[in-house]
């Protein structure tokens, strides 16, 4: 991550606590930049998190301040946003059968909310604002999905209305994330630590395979490169799910497997993007660029000659992605610090 452009600036996370917070500290922290805040509801984490970092870095805690609020509260977005910079907005409901019980909870949170937030953002003439969404607002089938893409009109739909030369508004997706705060990986471990056997959705289940890192250099590259609306997918890999606890229990130890089938709202597979998105994506090497619709409701002015082509031959999903192995898949767990730190436990 190119680090200079935040020096001396004030940078806000929403949803700071979790596990994209914590990776995004972990690459600025020690840089020139002048401050941090993070912005979440719970309390207890942030007391966590703060007494960890006055520990870990007791000469640079001081750059990180702590906000209790709420992203649907708008009076608790005010105050926080002045003086900042940038922000990173990962606040979210992210658990997909949670959102499926509790579907105007998603709405609350990740449609209200991130509206909230980019209001709040513009009126305060913040620089730049980064959103996070996820491959389940492409084809979404579940309420979270559903949220999530609803979030995303509201990002393009909010970008459409600032005033060129303020604050630029753009939007990341990406799929599961390794060895995140709910995903799977800890799950397998635990579940092997307790010798039991691993719970497997579905074995033919695929899911693209991105670290913490990499979804904040994706973050980074967005920050870098947006115009306002765009929307930005990086190339990643993907697994089979069931090579994934296969290469779980080759570096943690074998406990059996069982199948139990899919959860409420799951996907067979991920897709990061649309037949119709990757129609108008740039292709920038390692990443996708799908940029804003920039008409406006007059399709009137709007002549189109000859073939109209509306989608490519096929999205971009993690069943035609490139597919890693088992020994692939071991290869990249070991680049991870969370299962370095789970087998050094071990005496592994």
């Amino acid at each position: 991550m190119d680090t200079a452009i935040f020096k001396d600036k004030t940078l806000l996370i929403t949803g700071g606590t979790g596990s994209f917070g914590n990776t995004v500290l972990r690459h600025l922290l020690s840089t020139g930049i002048g401050e941090i805040r993070i912005f979440s509801r719970d309390e207890k984490k942030q007391d966590d998190m703060r007494h960890a970092y006055q520990q870990q870095f007791p000469a640079l805690s001081g750059k990180l301040k702590f906000y209790i609020g709420d992203v649907r509260n708008p009076d608790s977005l005010r105050g926080v946003m002045r003086g900042v910079d940038y922000i990173f907005h990962a606040a979210a409901l992210k658990q997909v059968p949670s959102c499926e019980f509790f579907p105007m909870e998603a709405v609350r949170t990740n449609i209200l909310g991130t509206d909230n937030v980019l209001t709040a953002a513009v009126h305060a003439g913040v620089k730049r604002v980064v959103c996070l969404s996820t491959d389940k607002a492409a084809y979404p089938i579940n309420a979270m999905g559903i949220s999530k893409a609803m979030m995303e009109k509201v990002i393009a739909a909010k970008a459409r209305t600032v005033k060129p030369g303020t604050t630029t508004i753009c939007c990341t997706r990406y799929g599961n994330v390794m060895a995140s705060r709910g995903s799977v990986i800890p799950l397998f471990i635990e579940q092997i630590k307790a010798g039991k056997p691993i719970t497997i959705t579905d074995p033919d289940m695929t899911r693209f395979l991105m670290s913490l890192d990499e979804a904040v250099e994706l973050v980074a590259f967005a920050f870098g490169h947006a115009q306002p609306g765009d929307l930005f997918v990086q190339k990643s890999p993907a697994s089979t799910i069931g090579d994934l606890a296969k290469a779980v229990q080759r570096l943690f130890g074998d406990t059996g497997t069982h199948v139990i089938g899919t959860r409420h709202g799951e996907k067979l597979y991920e897709t990061l993007l649309t037949r119709e998105e990757r129609m108008r994506s740039e292709d920038l090497g390692g990443y996708y660029r799908v940029s804003a619709d920039a008409r406006d409701l007059n399709y009137d002015k709007y002549f189109v000659e000859g073939k109209v082509q509306t989608q490519a031959p096929e999205d971009y999903t993690s069943h035609n992605t490139r597919r890693l192995n088992v020994d692939e898949v071991v290869e990249k767990l070991l680049t991870l610090d969370y299962i370095k730190e789970e087998l050094a436990a071990l005496g592994k």
